[in-house]
Order: C-alpha cells, then structure tokens, then sequence
C-alpha cells in the first residue's frame, strides 16, 4: 500500500468505549497516554464503541498532537433510542457498559457512510482520520461493496481520507473486499490468533494482492490476555476444550521463558501480509505490561515446537 506506512502497533478503543465495564474518564485519558508515551502512533475507534464515547475519549486526548494515524469506522449511526425504525436492524447487545438513550442504525449506504464519517468527526473533536473501515458488513456485504466503498474510494480520491478498510471478526467477506474493489487495509479481527487461524486464506490474498492487514483481536477478547487463560474467547465463555489448548500453548511457552500474552501479540506479525497489530487496553498498567512483553523478543524455536505438537 503506497498511500499510507502503518506501525507494527497500533491502540484499539474498544476497552475505553466501556467494553464489558464502564472506565472513568481520568482513567481512559491516562490510558491513552501511556500508550503515546509508550511509542504507539495508531489509534483506531468506531462509533460502535460505547456509542460513540471511544471516539470522544480518543479525541480528546489527541487534540494537539501531531505524527500519527488515526482510524475509524462506518456501517453503524447513532441515533436517538426509537426515534426511527431500522428495517436492517437497530440496537445490538454486545457487552457495552452505556446509556439507553441512543442506539444503533445499520447503514452501509453512501449517504450514510458520508454521514457517519462526518459525525465521527464531530465527535472526534479532529479535522480528520486517515483510515475509515466499513465495520461489521455481516449481512450487508452486496450494499457495503456496491455502496459503502465506492463513497469512501471518492472521500479518499478527494483526499478527505488516506485509506478505505473493512474491519470485521470473520474472513470471508473481506476476502470479497479484496477481489472487488481496490480496498488499502483490512482489519481482522481474532481470525489469526494462536488458538485460531481460519483467517489465513484472507491473509494469503492480501499478500499476493498487497492489502496490508491490521490484525486485532489478537488475544481473542480476552482468554490470551494473561498467561494463565481464562476469561472470554470471541467475547462468550470460553469453551472448556478451548481453553484446554490455551493451557497446552501456554506450557510450551514456558519451556522458551515467553508468556501466553506475548506469544499471542508476536504470532500473527510473523505473516508477511500483517502489518500492525492493534491491542487495546483499559488501563495504563495494561498498556505499560503490554509494551514491556512486547520488548522481549520470541525465539523462533517457540512456533518450531507449536506446530510440531500440533498447536499451530
């Protein structure tokens, strides 16, 4: 991608959108400084995101800097609860600590991303974002391709943004993206993870077609997240025999003195189409003990002895 050069880190705004709990303002404003203090240039949000408080948190703490690339997404308004009726579907439950007062409204049209960019900006308090996804085209994908791109290619040829993406958790439809439009970056989303590499054929065709990927998700919502697994995976309980495996990968990164967490941030810049990693954090502790693991290097031993126990 010649239209813009992505770090190998990027910070995702989720966990201070209120993911699973709500974080307070002082923590979340911390939280993205230590991130910036930390080195981390890229800073990727949505409207999805808390309705809407990510983007204003993310904004806010980067008013008046300069020398870094910002991202957000497209697909889903924010609107004023039953104000209007949403025939492709309205308000999601997706483990947001938020208010009730706004909800969700699907739109992959071109009027609609053209509306979302510009109220993300409204509430990014920014003049701009150099990457605008279409996030979660799901049951979408004919408008998102027919629709949604071609009105965010234009923004882009106007210069209004740098790079047109699709940010999603699965890999078929971006896959789509990249063999029908001239899509820049595709962010995916737990797809290419230690514990799950479904997302490969995805990642083969961006290489080949040079699509760089941003890989999120990277420790699955959570059951890679802490060297002893346990918690979430694909934002659900974790499966026992799910995180039974966890437990194997774990052993074996004992035996080369790396942690689960770090492992799992290492793994998927190993593919020559990945080109970032985006890690969130709710916290600067989070963000710090992220760094520090990602300072460590992993020997290539580690991913000998994974594949070799059938782990990779």
């Amino acid at each position: 991608m010649d239209r813009i050069e992505l770090p190998r880190v990027g910070f995702g705004g989720a966990p201070i959108g209120n993911l699973y709990d709500a974080v307070a303002e002082e923590q979340a404003r911390a939280t993205v400084e230590a991130a910036w203090e930390s080195g981390i240039r890229l800073y990727d949000t949505a409207p999805h995101y808390g309705l809407g408080v990510s983007e204003r948190r993310i904004g806010a703490a980067l008013a008046g800097r300069s020398g870094y690339l910002l991202s957000t997404k497209v697909g889903r308004l924010l609107r004023p609860a039953g104000s209007r009726p949403s025939k492709a579907g309205g308000r999601e439950e997706l483990g947001f600590a938020e208010p009730d007062d706004l909800e969700r409204v699907w739109d992959f049209s071109a009027g609609g991303v053209r509306t979302s960019l510009a109220e993300s900006l409204d509430r990014l308090g920014l003049p701009g974002v150099d990457i605008a996804f279409i996030h979660d085209p799901d049951d979408h994908a004919d408008q998102a391709i027919k629709e949604a791109y071609p009105a965010l290619a234009e923004l882009r040829a106007e210069g209004r943004i740098r790079a047109v993406g699709v940010g999603m958790n699965q890999w078929q439809v971006p896959l789509r993206f990249v063999r029908e439009t001239d899509i820049d970056v595709v962010m995916l989303a737990g797809r290419y993870t230690l514990l799950d590499q479904s997302g490969l054929p995805l990642l083969e065709e961006c290489a080949r077609r040079g699509v760089k990927v941003l890989a999120a998700g990277v420790f699955n919502s959570g059951l890679l997240a802490t060297h002893e697994p346990g918690g979430t995976f694909d934002y659900l309980p974790a499966p026992e025999h799910v995180v039974a495996k966890a437990r194997r990968i774990a052993a074996v990164c004992e035996r080369h003195g790396v942690t689960l967490p770090q492992a799992a941030m290492a793994f998927p810049l190993r593919h020559p189409a990945v080109a970032t990693i985006v890690v969130g954090a709710r916290s600067p502790q989070e963000v710090r003990e992220n760094a520090a693991l990602r300072a460590w290097p992993v020997p290539d031993e580690l991913w000998e002895d994974l594949a070799s126990e059938g782990l990779l």
